[in-house]
């Protein structure tokens, strides 16, 4: 026993910290080191929170176990990166077990390599997208990436519907990365940044002038704004006084701001004034106790480290958590028996002289072990979970949306990457539920935007010093009632020459612009060239008769139709008024021979049901057969005048005068139609006939009917012959397909309506078969394309549009709406089997009934006559 106790007291004085700990001895102090550009707000933020952390480790107990952290903190430049590079290097000569920041990305850029070969883990603030781990092993991120900013920016962008931005952004490493995030972001969300501009982040007030009156000649008037809080600040206070901060415009800036608002105490009230309904973002941090009490603490702390006009900010609380991120990992390194160690590179062992002094630059011996632990790491912070993904950024990044109003920010809704939509619902409360990705469930609070209104602004606006636009017109050489160059004034005209024109009066801007024809006038434009010179960029735009169709809009955007298309099928008409036997075309060869065949068969079949039992279906041979033709052809009447005493007689003659009422009245109807409206003298009677001929078929140049003809409707493209002009259409369809014209032509419906109006031999066949519409043509995303759309609608709804297709398509006597839409499809067969198969089962199934009555009463009184002749036979004789 006593040698127990001796044992466990030798064990404490050995095992200091605990049986499991390593046997490793803890240093008294470990160095950490700094790089930060102390006059900057988030420099001065960044060192506050770090001395804040480093105090807060060294007096906590339950970490490090007696171990000191101190910080070695070093001032660099990040305006000039030539100095604060040189000035980086000087540090990294320092021997610290890993480094805070550096704050800006082209001296991060810098760093990474050193610590890369030291292997001194860097524990970087700076939110540049294209630094990163994997090529960067020993680089830790410590806050959310821009990557993650840029995809908070752009889901604002898509939810208010903007399709085009422009970008301002200082011209280094940390603007153009987070503006290349931030255009991927958009294009993923058929977004796209319009216009680019950089600038030095030396630009003078002259410079920024400059580059602020080019991006007011810009259409678009969302602004993205991406750059440190110095010129950001310049730029919002130069917009102010060009008046680019009134109604109409949208900015949006990165979280420079709302970092430079957090962290100032007093901000003046004419920068605050420059900035009313401005958006900004900012790093989500959750609310909770750790947090609150550093927020409470910080107004002493700030002082005590000389930064008493600062308070913290979001990057404060990053920071802090990083320096506890390191304390944690420091705990785990030693307790895995880690040492802290350097040893001189050999490779700098030859470079000596000079002030960088780089030969004193040494290697982290166990730099990739403690790189290990600082990516394990796994607490609760005061800006949340403090946990690394699989790519070594921390989970759950967020951010919230803010609006500048009055004399603060207020939070419209957050942003996460859990979900990757805008929402009103804190992001931590989403986490314990299955993410919802639906963009329905999209939600931010009301903005006050620029010039104080709670209007969506729009987001472009036609450029008033933009040169015309450029619109392409067919120059057709038929139908220029539609579309056309008067050969007289030189000018185009026609319908949709009018609608455009009007249409451009609904816009509230004003809209410059000049026709260039299409075409040569001889004959008619392919639309589809017209189309891609749009795609192209060779047109701002172009109007006409022009079809909205599938492939056309994969290269292009429509506006709202501002007229219906169909295809239809024309064919010579002639009047058929002398036919003896006009009586017989409502029904087909096959249905007359199947009505006539049921006629027979259902008095046969009433006549057996009834012959036994009815004495009016009884007698001769011969009187029988004529009462049976008698009665089947009476019930086509209802005038039959032998009754039916079976149940099984009534019930088929019951179905049968069932399927008479519906013949009597669908030939009826038919034939009221053969006699009264005029025929197709042609072949062609409807889809299926054309495409089941081999006549040949017509089509109008420059119509999409070619392409549909040969596509949907699988027809050779031998049959087709193109025809240009309205007297080719008559003189084709005169002539008939065995005289060189056509059996039919394909067009376009209102074509079709100005074609009738004057020719009046002609008639559509069938009915139309597309649904389309004709549209005028814009660049794919233009914002131009969706304002046109509204005032075609408003066109519509006014009456107005229909004035102007009255005054060029109204049509005369002979006009489609006053021509019959001749289908002279009979009555075929097919339209009634369902009746004849229904009315021939009950014939079967009464037959099968009655026969089978019989032979049940067959077999019972052959039963009993053998029973009796056996009785008989029993009896004995006298």
């Amino acid at each position: 026993m006593k040698i127990t106790f001796l044992m466990l007291v030798l064990s404490l004085f050995l095992f200091p910290n605990g049986i499991g700990k390593s046997l490793a001895a803890r240093p008294p102090v470990v160095s950490i080191g700094s790089i930060l550009q102390l006059s900057s707000t988030t420099g001065g933020v960044s060192d506050v929170a770090i001395h804040a952390a480093v105090d807060d480790i060294n007096s906590d107990p339950t970490i490090l176990n007696g171990t000191t952290l101190q910080v070695d903190t070093r001032d660099t430049n990040c305006d000039d990166g030539f100095l604060g590079m040189v000035e980086a290097l000087q540090y990294m000569a320092t021997d610290v077990i890993t480094i805070i920041g550096p704050q800006c990305s082209p001296i991060a850029h810098i760093i990474d390599y050193v610590a890369n070969e030291l292997q001194v883990p860097l524990m970087s603030f700076a939110s540049d997208a294209t630094l990163s781990s994997i090529q960067f092993p020993f680089f830790v991120r410590t806050m959310p990436s821009d990557l993650y900013q840029m995809a908070a920016v752009a889901a604002v962008v898509d939810y208010y519907q903007w399709k085009i931005v422009t970008a301002i952004y200082v011209d280094d490493d940390y603007g153009r990365n987070g503006i290349a995030a931030l255009d991927d972001e958009l294009t993923a969300r058929r977004c796209k940044i319009s216009y680019k501009v950089g600038f030095s982040s030396k630009a003078k007030t002259s410079e920024l002038i400059n580059l602020l009156v080019t991006v007011s000649y810009m259409e678009s008037r969302v602004i993205i704004l991406h750059t440190g809080s110095q010129a950001g600040l310049k730029l919002l206070s130069i917009a102010k006084a060009l008046n680019m901060m009134g109604i109409g415009y949208v900015w949006i800036a990165t979280d420079w701001l709302s970092a430079y608002l957090d962290a100032n105490s007093s901000v003046p009230a004419e920068t605050i004034n420059g900035m009313q309904g401005v958006l900004t973002v900012r790093p989500h941090t959750p609310k909770s106790k750790m947090k609150s009490n550093l927020v409470a603490r910080w107004s002493s702390l700030s002082k005590k480290y000389n930064h008493s006009d600062l308070r913290i900010s979001a990057y404060g609380l990053y920071v802090y958590d990083s320096v506890w991120t390191v304390a944690h990992a420091l705990d785990a390194f030693f307790d895995d028996g880690g040492r802290i160690s350097f040893t001189n590179d050999s490779r700098l062992s030859d470079v000596t002289g000079g002030k960088l002094h780089l030969e004193a630059m040494s290697i982290f011996d166990m730099g990739n072990k403690l790189l290990d632990k600082i990516r394990n790491v796994n607490f609760t912070g005061v800006s949340g979970q403090v946990q690394f993904n699989a790519q070594y950024e921390l989970i759950h990044p967020a951010y919230d949306i803010i609006s500048i109003i009055g004399n603060g920010m207020r939070t419209i809704g957050f942003w996460s990457n859990y979900t990757r939509l805008l929402s009103t619902v804190l992001p931590e409360d989403q986490y314990s539920k299955p993410p919802n990705t639906s963009l329905a469930n999209q939600q931010l609070y009301d903005v006050i935007w620029p010039g104080e209104t709670t209007q969506k602004p729009r987001g472009w606006a036609f450029p008033c010093n933009a040169q015309e636009l450029k619109i392409g017109v067919p120059n057709r050489y038929s139908f220029k009632e539609v579309v056309g160059l008067d050969n007289a004034t030189g000018s185009m005209k026609g319908y949709c020459i009018d609608v455009f024109t009007q249409a451009l009066t609904l816009l509230p801007y004003p809209v410059t612009y000049r026709f260039i024809p299409f075409g040569n006038g001889t004959k008619n434009p392919h639309y589809d060239q017209l189309a891609q010179m749009v795609a192209d960029n060779d047109l701002d735009a172009a109007i006409g008769d022009i079809e909205i169709t599938m492939s056309r809009t994969k290269i292009v955007d429509f506006t709202q139709p501002f007229i219906e298309s169909g295809l239809v099928i024309l064919a010579p008409i002639e009047k058929h008024n002398t036919n003896p036997l006009a009586f017989l075309q409502p029904f087909t060869l096959g249905m007359w021979c199947v009505t006539g065949l049921s006629i027979l068969v259902v008095g046969v079949v009433i006549w057996i049901l009834e012959h036994r039992i009815n004495d009016e279906f009884r007698g001769s041979p011969r009187e029988q057969i004529i009462t049976i033709a008698w009665f089947s052809f009476s019930t086509l009447f209802f005038v039959q005048r032998e009754n039916t005493m079976s149940t099984l007689g009534r019930g088929v003659l019951i179905i049968w005068l069932f399927v008479v009422l519906i013949l009597q009245s669908s030939y009826t109807a038919s034939l009221t139609s053969f006699l009264t409206v005029q025929q197709l003298g042609s072949s062609i009677r409807g889809l299926d006939d054309l495409k089941h001929s081999d006549y040949p078929i017509g089509f109008h140049v420059g119509s999409f009917a070619k392409e549909y003809i040969i596509n949907q409707l699988n027809i050779s493209p031998s049959r087709l012959k193109a025809l240009g002009s309205p007297e080719e259409y008559a003189e084709n369809l005169m002539l008939g397909p065995k005289k060189g014209g056509v059996m039919a032509i394909v067009d376009e419906r209102p074509y079709v309506e100005l074609f009738l109006s004057t020719y009046c031999k002609i008639a559509v066949a069938g009915s139309e078969f597309t649904s389309a519409g004709w549209g005028f043509v814009f660049p794919r995303d233009s914002p131009l394309q969706e304002d046109m759309s509204t005032a075609i609608l408003a066109l519509s709804e006014s009456g107005e549009l229909q004035r102007i297709h009255d005054k060029w398509l109204k049509t005369a006597d002979c006009s489609i709406d006053n021509t019959e839409f001749v289908d002279s499809n009979q009555l075929r067969l097919e339209s009634f089997m369902g009746l004849f198969l229904i009315c021939g089962a009950a014939c079967v199934l009464a037959l099968l009934i009655y026969f089978g009555i019989m032979l049940r009463q067959y077999l019972r009184h052959k039963k009993q006559s053998g029973s009796a002749i056996s009785v008989d036979a029993g009896l004995p004789t006298s």
